[in-house]
């Protein structure tokens, strides 16, 4: 039997919680390629950047088909997460890049005390990443904390 699903509130939920998205594109030699992330959800609209020429880049401009991963819960009867099914689109304009860098900023303070805090370095980020969006196609999730409640 499955565990109970989260509800979409509770995928938001997770999505504005945690900190770390697994980002997994199709690699160059067929095999899964599955990276951990920042990132930042405007509804289930997960939202990333990333260096230009990074491979998840280069995956995405060949197959825009990504599979993300949030989870959450340190022993079995806490686990819960979602696994979002989405196609990538990769945003280059700079203006988008800057702004999507303030969100970042703002849902991690660390990075405006390290090189993203100075104007300068910022803008040199900014013409040297993209945004990658993705756009949810299907969500699955689970919550063992549900299980303790249907028994």
């Amino acid at each position: 039997m499955p565990a109970p699903a989260l509800s979409a509130d509770e995928v938001q939920e997770l999505l504005a919680a945690e900190r770390v998205v697994v980002v997994t594109s199709h690699g160059p030699r067929g095999y899964p390629h599955a990276m951990p992330m920042w990132f930042a959800a405007a509804g289930d609209v997960v939202s990333l950047w990333t260096a230009a020429r990074s491979q998840k880049v280069r995956n995405l401009e060949r197959d825009a088909r990504a599979t993300l991963l949030v989870e959450a819960g340190d022993d079995y009867g806490a686990l819960r997460g979602a696994m979002i099914e989405a196609d990538a689109e990769i945003v280059r304009d700079e203006a988008s890049v800057r702004a999507f860098a303030r969100t970042l900023i703002a849902r991690y303070p660390e990075l405006a005390a390290g090189p993203l805090g100075d104007p300068e370095a910022l803008e040199a980020q900014v013409r040297r990443r993209v945004v990658v969006r993705f756009a949810p196609r299907r969500i699955a999730s689970w919550d063992h904390r549900k299980l303790a409640a249907e028994r």
